[in-house]
């Protein structure tokens, strides 16, 4: 019988934990890509409805939060349903509010939409889920970091292309109004496309699909429990909800600084668009490779020690994000800015991939549960981080320093998690 890929063979499709690997990072890239292709364009889309900056954070919240609710939903229906029907399946119902708001006539209408494409950021859990049951414990954490960063890099492609998308339509003889609507049609496609792609060419772990071994009476590591089964357990153990926290600390941050790294460095540095464009974009390419470290690291820690390395591990990554983000908020000149940025950005990434590389040990009974409840978390602190500075009455730099302290108080929720004796010594055996 098949069993879980010990090694990453980068360059084969020829296994299924392979097809699994490329496919699922590959769908997280599409998916991340609709998620945010409106952002760019909302100078067009604000001019065009007359939108107010009250109207516009309203679109911003609305596309983050209702992640949270699909994130927690969406890992139990792994466990339930299998990974192959779940995203192909969010695929397909995904596709339909990013194909919708190309057609949205009114902000009301605009905003459903944007409502309901913050579905198809949960795609991360299906990501997580699905490397974290082909791979085994000694490459788990690569795997699952690996597949994320690349994945989460959609969100930077779309910030390039979707402009330059919007541009090829005009340049085609068509009306500026309708060009960032036929432009918004592009990521619904590739969407549908997928979905057929996943379908055929995936399967829910290396043994086969979970309906066909749960009818012949074959045990399965990932789904031995389905929907509420599975997230009553993850929610019943203590570990999962200080990932929460540790996830909402580095990737939630991630979130925020994407939302509002240009606005400062314009602000506060007076730079132009295109500089500050530039200088915050280079956050964003640091998810090529970064969160692929992080959990590289930790495989090699664990290889080294034994699963409560991968604590430590993040432990320090937690505690250099928050000084990182510290020095950010308080660099004089643009020069330290950037150089602070990149240093506490390659903490965050590294610290989201050293977060996954612990969900697959967490509880292997409700795995759906685990990675939907700790994904959940990252989107909890954007929000939490989007209402912080709120409540600053916008002073990006007073938000960036409490955030900076908070970042590092959260690294004592990562030296909580750690596993006991018999939990360590049984992914030791596991490894072996």
């Amino acid at each position: 019988m098949a069993s879980k890929a010990n090694s990453i063979k980068l360059f084969s499709i020829s296994t299924p934990p392979m097809r699994a690997f490329h496919l699922t990072w590959m769908a997280f890239f599409i998916c991340f890509f609709a998620w945010f292709a409106c952002a760019p364009l909302m100078p067009v889309i604000k001019g065009e409805f007359g939108l107010t900056m009250a109207q516009i954070a309203n679109i911003n919240i609305a596309a983050v939060a209702i992640t949270i609710i699909v994130r927690l939903i969406i890992g139990p229906m792994c466990d339930r349903y299998g990974p192959r029907k779940t995203y192909t399946g969010l695929l397909v119902l995904g596709s339909i509010p990013v194909l919708g708001v190309a057609a949205a006539q009114t902000y009301e209408s605009f905003l459903f939409f944007r409502l309901l494409i913050g579905a198809v950021g949960a795609s991360f859990v299906i990501t997580q889920y699905h490397t974290s049951v082909m791979f085994g414990p000694n490459v788990v954490g690569t795997a699952n970091a690996a597949a994320a960063g690349w994945g989460n890099a959609g969100g930077g492609a779309a910030q390039a292309l979707m402009p330059l998308l919007m541009a090829a339509m005009i340049m085609m003889g068509v009306s500026e109004t309708f060009g960032w609507r036929a432009a918004l049609i592009v990521p619904g496609v590739l969407m549908l496309v997928m979905s057929v792609v996943y379908w055929k060419f995936t399967q829910d772990c290396p043994q086969g699909n979970y309906s066909e071994l749960r009818a012949a009476g074959i045990a399965i590591e990932g789904g031995k429990k389905g929907g509420w089964e599975s997230f009553k357990l993850a929610a019943a153990n203590y570990r999962v909800w200080l990932l929460f926290v540790t996830y909402g600390a580095c990737f939630g941050v991630e979130i925020f600084i994407h939302n509002i790294a240009a606005v400062y460095y314009v602000d506060h540095f007076s730079l132009s668009l295109k500089e500050a464009g530039m200088a915050a974009a280079s956050f964003g390419l640091l998810a090529l490779f970064a969160r692929a470290l992080g959990g590289w690291v930790s495989d090699k820690a664990a290889m080294r020690g034994n699963l409560n390395s991968r604590v430590t591990l993040l432990f320090i990554m937690m505690i250099g994000e928050g000084a990182g983000l510290l020095w950010f908020a308080n660099a004089d000149s643009v020069m330290f800015a950037v150089i602070a940025m990149l240093v506490f950005g390659m903490f965050t990434h590294m610290a989201c991939g050293a977060t996954y590389a612990l969900v697959p040990f967490v509880d292997k009974r409700a795995l759906g549960g685990v990675a939907g409840i700790i994904g959940a978390g990252g989107n909890v602190g954007a929000v939490a981080a989007g209402f912080l500075m709120k409540g600053t009455g916008g002073n990006v730099q007073q938000t960036l320093s409490i955030l900076g302290v908070l970042v590092a108080a959260s690294a004592l929720c990562a030296i909580a998690a750690r596993f006991s004796t018999t939990a360590v010594e049984e992914s030791a055996l596991a490894a072996a």
